[in-house]
């Protein structure tokens, strides 16, 4: 009972808990889809459906010019204020227009040159205009989730974000079962759109509760606010994502496809696994931080979140690298090679999520250049150590670029949170 009781006193607890049978039932189904992918396709499949799913997140991001963290923020400061709720939605939905035409037009125009770019052959450019297509789906995927993020409905949604999965998962399973790659792919690729008619099927009265389209005017008033959190989005999403195809691409020409397979399946357990973390961090640090002020409340902040979290994880963690040939023969059978992968990618990770926690400063208080910056800092640092030991370690080495560039990346997000935290405080001192 006292477990239960200080579940449901800790709010960072109580959201893990409403989350976690949600993401563990993605995260199964995620699974045994790759290993579908992996036993009809091999390390091929492995690597096309990686490549198209980090288009999409890049896309994701990029259409609605990342004012994802940015709705999350205010929509939750302004949902008594309908004047400001108006200019909210209408900046809103500025962005997602410019963001949705631009990408559009790209994949139209230039539809054969990409799909050889992350395919290597133009075979898939009907998918890349299918995409185009679908592009005012993701965005408005996207949106309307920071709305319902910030409106703090996490049960509601938590639900939401399982069945929609469940409906595109059935589509890619039926695309499988009849082998008909292709069909898997189209099927990942309208997944953002049956998402967006599942949310908008449950989640009807509440949006128009508070988004009044007959308010909804072609001006952008709070657009030197969303545009902070648009360049924070395109640094840590977007050059992120292209990175990702780049290096993928980079080991299939400088190692071999198979490679590139394995690094995928490495990629993706790692993604599903961390899942939890970005869909915490994103509900509990940012409201959290941003009422952060002074040493002694940041340091109670991160410690309480390092507590709850860091245990869990690491206990995870440790799980699945005693467990990681099982896992391998259970999900990716004949992926051996990836066995060697599972120590630095795991600890990169968990030097990952220990700096994100610290990192998410910067989101909640708008530290643009600050987190502008370390973001530039921590890709540019994969990509050149990833180049760099490629040659040295094969695949391995990119894993190992992955840990280096996270604990060079976690020192400098700490020192330079840290001199900011002292600088407001002795800001606010002198003021008093």
């Amino acid at each position: 009972m006292k477990i239960i009781d200080f579940i449901k006193g800790n709010t960072l607890l109580k959201m893990t808990s409403l989350n976690a049978p949600v993401i563990l039932a993605r995260q199964f189904i995620s699974l045994f889809i790759r290993r579908v992918i992996a036993e009809n396709f091999g390390e091929s499949g492995i690597f096309l459906q990686g490549q198209l799913r980090s288009l999409i997140q890049l896309l994701t991001s990029f259409t609605s010019l990342g004012i994802f963290n940015g709705i999350v923020k205010y929509i939750s400061e302004f949902k008594e204020d309908e004047k400001q709720l108006a200019a909210l939605f209408s900046t809103t939905f500025v962005f997602t227009v410019l963001g949705s035409v631009i990408s559009s037009v790209v994949l139209l125009l230039w539809h054969d040159a990409l799909s050889t770019y992350l395919f290597g052959s133009d075979r898939y450019a009907f998918l890349i205009q299918l995409i185009a297509l679908l592009v005012p789906t993701i965005s408005l995927q996207r949106v309307f989730n920071g709305v319902i993020n910030g409106l703090s409905q996490y049960k509601k949604f938590a639900k939401i974000d399982l069945l929609s999965y469940l409906l595109s998962s059935a589509l890619i399973i039926g695309f499988l079962y009849a082998d008909n790659f292709d069909g898997v792919l189209i099927a990942i690729a309208i997944t953002p759109a049956i998402q967006l008619g599942t949310l908008l099927w449950v989640f009807t009265k509440v949006l128009t509760q508070y988004l009044k389209f007959k308010d909804l005017y072609f001006k952008a008033p709070l657009a030197k606010y969303f545009l902070a959190f648009s360049l924070m989005s395109f640094f840590s999403t977007v050059i992120l994502s292209t990175v990702e195809i780049e290096i993928r691409n980079m080991i299939l020409k400088r190692i071999s496809e198979s490679d590139a397979g394995i690094w995928s399946a490495m990629l993706d357990l790692s993604k599903n696994y961390m899942a939890f973390s970005t869909i915490l961090f994103t509900m509990y640090v940012i409201p959290k931080f941003a009422l952060v002020v002074g040493r002694r409340s940041f340091v109670r902040e991160m410690g309480h979140v390092y507590k709850t979290i860091l245990p869990i994880f690491g206990l995870g963690m440790i799980g699945v690298y005693l467990f990681r040939d099982f896992i391998i023969a259970l999900i990716f059978p004949g992926f051996d090679a990836m066995s060697s992968l599972f120590q630095w990618q795991l600890l990169g990770d968990f030097v990952r999520l220990i700096s994100m926690v610290v990192s998410y400063y910067f989101i909640a208080k708008k530290l643009v250049y600050h987190f502008v910056f370390t973001e530039i800092l921590s890709v540019g640092l994969f990509y050149l150590f990833a180049h760099y030991f490629i040659d040295i370690y094969g695949v391995e080495g990119v894993v190992i670029g992955h840990l280096i560039r996270y604990f060079v990346y976690l020192i400098v997000v700490f020192v330079l949170v840290w001199q900011y935290v002292r600088k407001q405080e002795q800001h606010n001192s002198e003021r008093v």
